[in-house]
């Protein structure tokens, strides 16, 4: 902590700006604790309170439109990009389309606060063609709320946030040590969670190539899209498809024989969506459910015929 009240005293600005800049690029380094902390300097700071918003807004906007321009250059590989490198990304995809696809660009305002949403969000709204009036007026409200946020809890408890950097300054290494290992836990948490979701996952699963030759020769097994309406209005479906919304399963299960094949797909990392679906089917008796190896991205990638 007092190497980071050193480096906002001898960098100011320009260290804030680079830290913020890097988080909402990507790199996990929040960037909250020097927001709270150059908030609590600014009485002696050779900054004002504006000039620090101004950075931080600026520096979060410049990391957005650089999402934003990949999303709309890219499309969803950017997206999927993005969830196969976070710590929990089984969802994160869909999850970020359903609040999209209900709120709009007004979700952007608090998008910051929401753990995985925000680059998603602003990928996503690059995607599907959201004005770029529009994400940057949404954009830099929700920038400036977390940002504001954050240097008034800096301002406000200054007092309080000066005795911690006493006691972890009285306690040298040891107390940044002690801030290393808290976020190595929390890394190591997260990984471990998803690895012990991986494993309650394994499932056999069918190949796009088995898919593909049971549908000519005529054996029409159950097929299963649980992506959200937007994924699947823009990549299309496998032809004869059937949409089920995965948040909401349950009374939408098929209405033929629990004893014919049924094959499920998404379009995210370890088909982990699928693979819940599927088990949850198992579950309500219905014994030869596979999920798609790949999902939609394998199928597309081979070639095969695509519904819109």
């Amino acid at each position: 902590m007092q190497q980071l009240v050193s480096l906002i005293e001898q960098y100011g600005l320009s260290f804030v700006f680079l830290h913020v800049l890097g988080e909402q690029a990507g790199i996990p380094l929040p960037a909250y604790p020097t927001l709270i902390v150059a908030g609590a300097l600014i009485a002696h700071a050779n900054y004002t309170i504006s000039e620090l918003l101004l950075a931080a807004v600026a520096a979060a906007m410049t990391a957005d439109l650089g999402w934003y321009f990949a999303g709309s250059r890219l499309g969803r590989p950017v997206l999927r990009t993005l969830c196969r490198i976070s710590l929990s990304p089984d969802s994160c995809v869909r999850q970020t389309e359903l609040i999209y696809i209900r709120w709009g660009a007004p979700s952007l305002l608090v998008a910051k606060f929401i753990p995985g949403f925000a680059a998603v969000a602003t990928a996503l709204a690059g995607s599907i063609g959201t004005r770029l009036w529009v994400f940057l007026l949404y954009d830099a409200f929700g920038a400036l709320f977390w940002a504001g946020l954050a240097v008034a809890l800096g301002v406000v408890f200054r007092d309080a946030i000066n005795d911690v950097i006493d006691v972890l300054g009285q306690l040298g290494k040891w107390g940044l040590l002690a801030i290393i290992a808290a976020f190595a836990l929390i890394v190591l948490l997260k990984w471990w969670q998803r690895q012990r979701f991986y494993r309650q996952l394994r499932m056999a699963r069918i190949s796009v190539e088995e898919l593909h030759g049971l549908l000519d020769r005529g054996e029409l097994p159950i097929i299963l899209d649980v992506r959200s309406p937007l994924a699947q209005g823009q990549d299309g479906r496998i032809p004869g498809a059937i949409s089920i919304d995965a948040q909401t399963f349950g009374d939408a299960t098929p209405k033929q024989s629990a004893t014919g094949e049924v094959i499920v797909y998404c379009a995210c990392p370890n088909e982990a969506s699928s693979a819940l679906i599927a088990k949850r089917l198992i579950q309500q008796g219905y014994s030869r459910v596979r999920p798609l190896h790949g999902g939609i991205d394998a199928w597309i990638a081979a070639g095969y015929a695509i519904e819109r």
